[in-house]
């Protein structure tokens, strides 16, 4: 049997994933701060304290989805190609490639990205940009120095920097890379840029998708933007003899999952709104 054409995904790298049985998922920000230190003082007086106060965020894993897949009884013995094995492997890539779309479908959450950040006279613009071999090196720098200036270094050292491109952006990448610098430049005229994983270029993480929404773009810092799985069906087929009276093997595969911005990250989740 001819081997499935696959999508490419990336999500594991880029989301906060999570798995767990609970349905809701509480988590915390500080988001009023107190004051870094007290204003100067006279030894042997008093201070005052701060208000600390936290503010919940939550992941809720409520949305449901299935794969379902019958084998008749007489195909499961009179061809050699499939089994269930191999039906419950394509139900699993399928879902990971669902995972993908659905968290490039997520943009609205995101933080705009337009025509004026790329310029730096504005924020949080909606105006569509072009993307061109000409201006992709000021994007990516666009990128990151909005992260900085909402103070992201400390995550972007940590977690690392990412883009999201489509397979036009990716080649005006390579184009850039094989028109600029030394080495990078010899090894992208020689190999091309590699798609594997991600492609490491001006100290941010390039990936490849073919899923996105129409006119946007996915880039920030990782592990920024939730998702979370119900533990005991991900990844979970089950196999059923004579579904519904039906003479053959039903495999059945469920996704139960959520998805979750917190507000305190929403800065370093990025949509980027382009032609």
């Amino acid at each position: 049997m001819r081997a499935r054409i696959n999508k490419p995904v990336c999500w594991t790298d880029i989301l906060n994933v999570q798995y767990s049985d609970v349905r809701t998922i509480v988590n915390g920000s500080m988001t009023t701060e107190p004051t870094a230190l007290t204003t100067s003082r006279t030894r042997e007086t008093a201070y005052t304290y701060d208000t600390f106060v936290l503010t919940a965020d939550t992941l809720t894993i409520d949305t449901y989805r299935v794969i379902p897949i019958l084998i008749d009884e007489a195909d499961r013995f009179q061809q050699s190609y499939v089994n269930q094995m191999s039906i419950a492997d394509f139900q699993g890539k399928k879902i990971l490639e669902f995972i993908e779309a659905q968290m490039l479908a997520q943009h609205a959450s995101f933080t705009d990205f337009g025509v004026t950040d790329l310029a730096n006279s504005g924020d949080d613009d909606t105006a569509q940009l072009t993307v061109s071999a000409i201006n992709i090196d000021n994007l990516i720098r666009a990128i990151k120095r909005k992260l900085y200036t909402n103070n992201g270094v400390d995550f972007a050292v940590e977690k690392g920097i990412f883009t999201i491109l489509r397979p036009a952006d990716f080649e005006l990448l390579e184009e850039f890379v094989q028109a600029n610098g030394f080495t990078e430049a010899d090894i992208a005229l020689k190999n091309g840029i590699p798609v594997q994983k991600a492609f490491h270029y001006m100290g941010v993480d390039h990936y490849l998708s073919t899923q996105h929404t129409a006119n946007h773009l996915f880039a920030g810092i990782k592990g920024m933007f939730n998702v979370g799985f119900l533990r005991s069906t991900y990844g979970r087929a089950k196999f059923i003899e004579d579904p519904g009276l039906v003479s053959g093997l039903g495999v059945v595969t469920r996704l139960d999952y959520g998805w979750n911005q917190p507000s305190y990250y929403l800065e370093f989740s990025m949509d980027i709104n382009v032609v």
